[in-house]
């Protein structure tokens, strides 16, 4: 049986934001109210939120991991330009 853990090292919410910016990636990020540039976040979220531990499934969304190593709630849906 698979273990449903993340398996790759997670990396901080501000680390794929950061990522996301360096390439230039065209997406928007959905919190459910309403669409954001990474950079913005980056730019307006406070420093512990931006250390939250993240998994990005590209093209669908951003989600926390939590403290067992598992996937979290979502915190943004990826949105294409």
């Amino acid at each position: 049986m698979k273990n449903p853990k993340v398996s790759e090292a997670a990396m901080s919410l501000k680390d794929i934001l950061t990522k996301l910016v360096d390439e230039k990636t065209p997406v928007l990020l959905h919190d459910g109210a309403q669409d954001w540039e990474a950079s913005d976040l980056l730019s307006n979220l406070s420093e512990p939120i931006l250390k939250t531990s993240a998994h990005m499934q590209a093209g669908l969304y951003i989600a926390e991991i939590n403290d067992r190593g598992y996937l979290g709630r979502i915190l943004y849906r990826v949105k294409e330009k």
